[in-house]
């Protein structure tokens, strides 16, 4: 059988799980030993950094430093805290968590803005990995591995044994039977809601590519409306945030105030009620939030994909732009960078083109005559609309700048 980088199409899904209370406990359970574990080996790379500083070659350092670099095997880590030996716990969770703890350290080394990694924090959120493992002969499906589908409502999970499921899966899984399962992770949001979130792998397409259109399109986004097209067709913008932002900042109040109720009288945040009410609360306000905006993001564009060979985007740095106190929040609100990695994925999942050029002077620029604004013509974000002073034509600032977005990203395929 082939192993999941040999095969050529790889897709994920996400189903809600349902877990009973005893089910629940082992998902704490191997949640913790992930984190833990991941902890454990952050407290061990500093602690040999910092012995490492030591100049002189004092024989009980560097014993102490060996120590230290056999300890990071994960059965010796196991063997030095009994705990990790619960049978309860999955070998494949605490596999998991050092291999993420070595992508850390190679995401470091790749992108050094992501940093070194830290301690993972105790919090309302639980997560862990496993994988699906297959006998020697056993056929690749959905239905053969260790994490397994019973039928399109229940999934088997080792330690946790059957679940049931709800989700988008059966679309996938009714036409195709060449699949195996690859990593698979569980689990629990600040909603206390249970997920399962599976790799999939096989060598035949998960979906059919769309027809051709023989048509394209330039966006431009913005903070006023969403999106303007070349085709001059503007997508509101429906700022979810800010519809319930008031009434979220008043739930945070009362959330304050019960916590800090709750410690003058010396109680546990974990075990008071009526903090985890208001805690839920406020979780479920921004869950609501992003699952809008999220909702928002993928029903266009699958449209934009859908509707055109070739859709061509501006290139936009987030975490730039988020520096202008002035527009961060409406920034942050309408989700750009989900939007454009969105757009990325989905154009090469149904056999489509999406560019991201360098937005430089596409506002600024006449798309009739290629005339450009500098100096003290230079347009401000308040110039909505202007006419050019060369071939007096007048434009729309957004839908100028979709045209030019649009002739660049043509530019650009021809070259």
């Amino acid at each position: 059988m082939k192993s999941m980088s040999e095969l050529e199409y790889h897709y994920g899904i996400k189903v809600r799980i349902y877990p009973s209370y005893k089910q629940k406990e082992l998902i704490k359970l191997n949640s913790n030993i992930s984190r833990t574990i991941y902890n454990k080996l952050v407290g061990i790379d500093r602690e040999v950094y910092h012995l490492s500083k030591i100049g002189l070659p004092i024989k009980i350092v560097q014993t102490r430093i060996d120590e230290l670099k056999r300890r990071k095997k994960i059965r010796e880590l196991s063997n030095h805290y009994q705990y990790m030996e619960d049978k309860r716990i999955d070998s494949l969770a605490k596999a998991n968590a050092v291999q993420n703890y070595l992508k850390a350290w190679q995401m470091f080394r790749e992108v050094h803005k992501a940093g070194v990694p830290k301690f993972h924090k105790k919090g309302y959120f639980e997560k862990y990995q496993t994988n699906c493992q297959y006998p020697k002969k056993a056929k690749m499906n959905i239905y053969s591995g260790s994490v397994r589908f019973l039928d399109n409502k229940h999934i088997q999970v080792p330690k946790l044994g059957k679940l049931r499921i709800k989700g988008q899966h059966k679309r996938i899984f009714d036409h195709k039977t060449d699949i195996r399962i690859g990593t698979v992770t569980v689990n629990k949001d600040a909603c206390n809601r249970y997920f399962v979130s599976l790799q999939l792998g096989s060598d035949t397409p998960f979906v059919s590519e769309k027809i051709k259109t023989g048509t394209s399109i330039g966006i431009d986004l913005n903070t006023e409306n969403f999106l303007t097209t070349s085709n001059n067709v503007v997508f509101s913008n429906p700022r979810f945030y800010r519809r319930v932002k008031k009434r979220l900042a008043k739930e945070q109040r009362t959330l304050s105030r019960r916590g800090t109720r709750a410690k003058s009288e010396k109680r546990k945040l974990r075990t008071s009620k009526n903090y985890q009410k208001q805690r839920l609360l406020v979780s479920q306000l921004r869950t609501k939030i992003k699952n809008q905006r999220h909702n928002f993001l993928n029903k266009l564009s699958t449209t934009l994909i859908n509707n055109h060979d070739l859709v061509v985007a501006e290139e936009l740095r987030s975490s730039n732009l988020l520096k202008n106190h002035a527009l961060a929040m409406s920034i942050s609100d309408v989700g750009w960078r989900t939007f454009l990695s969105m757009l990325t994925y989905k154009a090469d999942l149904y056999g489509k083109t999406f560019i991201a050029i360098d937005p430089k002077n596409t506002t600024q620029t006449c798309s009739t005559c290629g005339h450009v604004m500098s100096g003290d013509n230079k347009l401000t974000l308040s110039d909505r609309q202007w006419d050019c002073p060369v071939c007096k034509t007048y434009h729309s600032r957004d839908h100028n700048a979709a045209i030019n977005i649009l002739n660049k990203g043509l530019l650009t395929i021809t070259q």
